[in-house]
């Protein structure tokens, strides 16, 4: 729970996570504006101030009324308090699968910490919301993205091209698709706690 009662991911041991607010407007601008975060996104074209603050921001915190337990989260480094970024189980139109994502500053990238969130959220998404599958998208050339899906416990399964009025590089091989559903989760999330001791 997060601290007015709202039901928030515990975190990790090196990331707390809890709702997003229009307060958020400015950190998340900052964090839009580095190209290399948005490189497979938007070509690394910068979200507009107006867009975070009047579309974006409105339509997630209406997302945590529609769909309890489920949305996007500011993830803050446990230790400092720095904003770090976005975790995210965006809900299905009925809530019961949710789009694992996450964005996170360039400073962090190489620490684990993406893997680390993911594997958090697909557990609480299984273990404490109850979805019965969470699932991921990203372009094909993306491949530290789709390994951190990988060790999240998603596996592949698609390759899908889209027709896009502003391509950027990369759009011509296509998007990937990745999942992991509950009846996979039972054994997959049963298994992977034991793993990690035995290293």
């Amino acid at each position: 729970m997060g601290d007015d009662g709202a039901r928030v991911p515990a975190g990790t041991d090196r990331l707390r996570l809890r709702r997003l607010t229009m307060a958020d407007v400015d950190v998340l601008v900052e964090l839009d504006s580095d190209p290399e975060v948005m490189r497979f996104l938007t070509g690394g074209v910068a979200t507009p101030l107006a867009t975070v603050r009047g579309e974006q921001l409105p339509r997630l915190l209406a997302q945590y009324e529609r769909c309890p337990g489920l949305g996007r989260w500011a993830a803050h480094d446990r230790q400092s308090g720095e904003f770090l970024g976005w975790f995210a189980l965006d809900p299905s139109a009925d809530g019961t699968e949710a789009e694992l994502g996450y964005r996170l500053r360039r400073s962090t990238w190489g620490r684990g910490l993406a893997t680390e969130g993911s594997r958090a959220l697909v557990r609480y998404a299984f273990d404490t919301v109850g979805v019965r599958r969470v699932w991921a998208e990203t372009m094909t050339v993306n491949e530290r993205s789709r390994r951190v899906m990988v060790k999240a416990g998603l596996h592949y399964v698609r390759t899908f091209h889209l027709q896009w009025d502003d391509p950027i590089p990369g759009t011509e091989q296509g998007e990937v698709e990745y999942e992991v559903r509950a009846e996979e989760w039972a054994t997959v999330g049963q298994e992977r706690p034991a793993a990690r001791r035995a290293r």
